[in-house]
């Protein structure tokens, strides 16, 4: 058993608290470019894929029609950002501290996103994160455009960072089915799920989680007993 020396957290609904921004968002974007028919069913599904890259999602509800992802993307984008902008963004609580401790205890924290750099950098910004706490910021765009449920942004944190030997030294918490997807498909051994955002204990067991927590402030405690020799399971 390798130690962990790398730490994978997703933003909104792990590290920052999502408030329904994400919806608020999209019921925007809908309303501007794809229309309200069929708005219930188009939610539904956004629920169901949070934590993939947005862009996805919209290439899926466009039917494929790029132009109309693209611009459903971008009115999306430009609907969160200015929610952010207007204050509508915080962190979870606990989080930061446990981003300092896991730091402190010389591990590499990465934090990830399916949203743009542009909007991924706004709420960095509002949050006062944009140098700090962690070691690096990753947004799709920076593994070659693919998001969650692929590993490739986790893949590229090792890449990026060099903090472990290999798959064996990660450690990734998230909010939904498709962060845990991500972490077991990376191969890390510590893929936690955290109930502080959109998918509850059930979905996120059964997507692979190896523990459910509370909230990412228990992450650090996780790790510690999972180099025990506790193991990576939880509550």
């Amino acid at each position: 058993m390798e130690p962990i020396t790398l730490v994978v957290l997703d933003m909104a609904g792990t590290t920052v608290a999502d408030d329904g921004l994400v919806e608020r968002a999209f019921a925007e974007a809908a309303s501007e470019v794809l229309g309200t028919e069929g708005f219930a069913e188009r939610l539904d599904y956004v629920r169901a894929t949070m934590g993939e890259s947005k862009i996805s999602v919209f290439r899926h509800l466009s039917g494929g029609d790029e132009g109309v992802a693209r611009r459903a993307n971008a009115a999306f984008e430009t609907a969160y950002a200015r929610l952010v902008d207007a204050g509508h963004c915080a962190p979870v609580p606990g989080a930061r501290e446990a981003i300092e401790r896991l730091r402190g205890e010389g591990r590499t924290v990465v934090l990830t996103t399916g949203f743009a750099r542009t909007t991924q950098d706004a709420i960095l910004a509002a949050l006062g994160w944009d140098d700090g706490p962690a070691d690096l910021a990753l947004c799709p765009a920076d593994a070659g455009g693919r998001g969650r449920p692929y590993p490739d942004m986790i893949l590229t944190a090792l890449l990026r960072t060099h903090a472990a030997d290999g798959v064996g030294g990660i450690a990734v918490a998230g909010d939904t089915a498709y962060d845990i997807l991500s972490g077991r498909r990376a191969g890390a051994p510590v893929v936690a799920g955290v109930l502080t955002g959109a998918h509850d204990a059930e979905a996120l067991r059964a997507a692979g989680a190896t523990a459910v927590l509370d909230s990412v402030a228990q992450l650090p405690d996780l790790i510690a007993a999972y180099e025990a020799g506790a193991g990576a399971g939880g509550p």
